[in-house]
């Protein structure tokens, strides 16, 4: 819970990890896409204030420890979201999955909710593991990572036919929040296969479910707020677009909120942190104090008030069983005013 100046928010965080980078992790004859991977999203962390930056070594595999303390004890997070991330082709054990993001959920079942993942070149095999899963953990949603590397491949479509058969096995199990990484290339995946098309077409088909667009399918913000405003089960989550660009790039962030505003309307924005590559604590009060500027270059966008940002920072509760996000029952519009 975070209080300012009289305001009080409920802070639902939609985006953590719980990674094991290390050497030790490593898959033989793949280390340099290992390091590499761990390197770029080291070098992201750059973007948030200096004071918040860890020395590599830590930000590689950090500890239950750090989690708690960064993410309950200092960043004021009530609820914190796992978005599971396997990566084998490179880590060994996986980078961030949902058994190891499961033990902490365990160790904190009212503050922590852990999301599944698939992969559609799994075949017969994945859509077993996932009613497994679903069964197991109680999904409400999962995580979709469609530049993966996979046995030779470098990535995957939503509009492909074997996805549909995930897609529908999602509906029949009731997990509904289908979270697709959109945004910013970590090396050495392509950047043409985080293309936000493929969530418009998977969209209008099924229509019971939810697809929360991580990153808001940055750098193609234009293309996803197209898309957003007339999909009435798209939704915008805010991670990097708060932690990459509210400290970095105050005035790109101004009109990238600005857009989103008008196009999205906040009660289809999602808060999230990104966790680790960006701490909670500096991002929930940058937020909660962050007003666009007077400016007449941004004097067409919707001004984000403070009933708005409790909106943003306790949007994620429709990862509870038995509730709805925002607007969803809501029609296409934009969002002009």
């Amino acid at each position: 819970m975070y209080s300012h100046n009289g305001d009080t928010f409920f802070v639902v965080d939609g985006h953590l990890h719980f990674w094991d980078a290390s050497p030790a992790n490593w898959v033989s004859g793949q280390e340099q896409y290992a390091k590499g991977w761990i390197e770029c999203f080291h070098a992201y962390m750059g973007l948030g204030p200096e004071e918040t930056h860890w020395p590599l070594e830590k930000f590689q595999k950090y500890s239950e420890d750090d989690f708690v303390k960064d993410v309950f004890e200092d960043g004021y997070v009530d609820v914190g979201i796992f978005q599971s991330t396997y990566l084998k082709e490179w880590y060994r054990d996986g980078f961030n999955t949902l058994e190891k993001n499961s033990q902490l959920v365990e160790k904190y079942p009212d503050r922590l909710i852990a999301n599944g993942r698939w992969d559609p070149r799994e075949g017969e095999a994945g859509l077993k593991q996932l009613e497994e899963d679903a069964k197991r953990y109680n999904l409400q949603g999962v995580k979709l990572y469609t530049a993966e590397w996979y046995q030779g491949s470098r990535g995957w479509s939503l509009k492909e036919p074997e996805s549909q058969r995930f897609l529908e096995k999602c509906q029949e199990l009731g997990v509904k929040n289908i979270h697709v990484h959109k945004g910013p290339t970590i090396w050495p995946l392509d950047k043409d296969a985080f293309d936000v098309s493929d969530v418009d077409y998977v969209a209008t088909n099924f229509p019971e479910l939810n697809f929360i667009v991580e990153h808001v399918g940055l750098p193609r913000i234009e293309d996803f707020c197209f898309m957003a405003t007339q999909e009435p089960n798209v939704y915008a989550g805010l991670a990097v677009v708060i932690g990459g660009l509210m400290h970095a790039r105050p005035r790109f962030f101004a009109k990238v909120m600005g857009e989103l505003l008008f196009w999205v309307g906040e009660d289809k924005m999602l808060w999230a942190s990104d966790y680790a590559i960006w701490e909670p604590r500096w991002q929930v009060e940058g937020f909660v104090d962050w007003t666009s500027p007077e400016d007449v270059e941004f004097s067409d966008y919707p001004r984000l008030t403070t009933d708005g940002k409790r909106t943003h920072s306790s949007s994620i509760r429709h990862e509870h069983p038995g509730a709805r996000p925002r607007g969803a029952e809501r029609g296409p519009r934009p969002r002009a005013r």
